[in-house]
C-alpha cells in the first residue's frame, strides 16, 4: 500500500517531466526549421555574414526549402560564390535537385560561372545528374555559348561529353544546333572535339552535327566537323 502511495504521489511529476520533454523537442525543431528557413533566405540573398552566423547556430548545410531547393542551389543560383564556399565547407551536398530538376551543378551550365563551378566541384558532385530536359551540366553551356565554362568542366571533371539528352541532342549537336555559329560557339565545339565529342551521333532525324552545320551555312563549324571526320 505505501508502495502504491508513493507511485501515486510520483506520477504528476512524471507527467510533467514527459511534457517537458516533449515541449522541449518540439521548440527545438521549431528552432531548427527557423534557422535552416533564414539561412536559404540569406543563401539567395548572398548575404555572407549571415550564413556563417546561422550554420554557427546550429542550421543544417543540407537543408531544402519545400520545394526541394537547397541553400547551396539557391547560392549557385545568385551566383554568391563565397557563400558556397562556405556552404561546401559546412557539408553542403550538391546532387539533391528541386521540384524543377536542378540542383547547384546543374545551375552552373545554365549561368556558366566558371567561379561557382569550381566550387561545387570541390563537393564531388554527381555529374551523371540531369536536368528537366534530361541534359547534363555541359549541355546548356554548350547551348548558351559559356566557353570558359566549358572549357573549365571539359578539363577539370570527367563529365561524358556524349550524353544524350530527351530532345535526342549531345552537347555538340546544341552547339551546332542552338549556336550562332559565330566564333564563341564555333570554340565551343572545337572544345567538345578535342575532349572526345563523337561527331557522328545524330539526331533522331539522322541528322549529324556536320550535317546541321552545313545547312546553316556555319563555315568554320564545317570546317572543324569536317577536319574531324577526316575530310578537307
Amino acid at each position: 500500500m505505501l508502495a502504491l502511495a508513493l507511485l501515486g504521489g510520483l506520477l504528476p511529476w512524471l507527467g510533467a517531466f514527459t511534457g517537458s520533454a516533449k515541449g522541449g523537442r518540439m521548440t527545438t525543431a521549431y528552432q531548427n526549421d527557423r534557422l535552416n528557413a533564414q539561412l536559404l533566405q540569406a543563401a539567395e540573398g548572398g548575404d555572407l555574414n549571415r550564413v556563417q552566423v546561422l550554420l554557427k547556430a546550429g542550421a543544417s548545410a543540407v537543408a531544402a526549402d519545400r520545394n526541394g531547393r537547397t541553400a547551396l542551389t539557391w547560392a549557385a543560383k545568385g551566383d554568391h560564390v563565397a557563400v558556397a564556399r562556405v556552404l561546401v565547407a559546412a557539408g553542403a551536398d550538391p546532387d539533391p535537385q528541386d521540384t524543377e530538376g536542378n540542383n547547384a551543378l546543374l545551375v552552373t551550365g545554365e549561368t556558366g560561372s566558371v567561379a561557382m563551378l569550381r566550387e561545387i566541384l570541390k563537393a564531388r558532385p554527381d555529374l551523371t545528374r540531369t536536368n528537366r530536359f534530361g541534359g547534363t551540366a555541359l549541355i546548356p553551356a554548350a547551348d548558351r555559348g559559356h566557353l570558359p565554362y566549358v572549357r573549365e568542366l571539359l578539363r577539370t571533371s570527367n563529365i561524358n561529353v556524349n550524353h544524350v539528352n530527351n530532345l535526342g541532342w549531345t552537347a555538340l549537336l546544341e552547339a551546332v544546333i542552338l549556336g550562332d555559329g559565330g566564333p564563341t560557339h564555333t570554340e565551343i565545339v572545337r572544345e567538345l572535339l578535342a575532349h572526345g565529342a563523337d561527331r557522328n551521333i545524330a539526331d533522331r532525324g539522322g541528322v549529324t552535327p556536320l550535317q546541321h552545320a552545313r545547312q546553316r551555312g556555319y563555315a568554320g563549324m564545317v570546317r572543324l566537323l569536317a577536319d574531324s571526320a577526316g575530310r578537307p
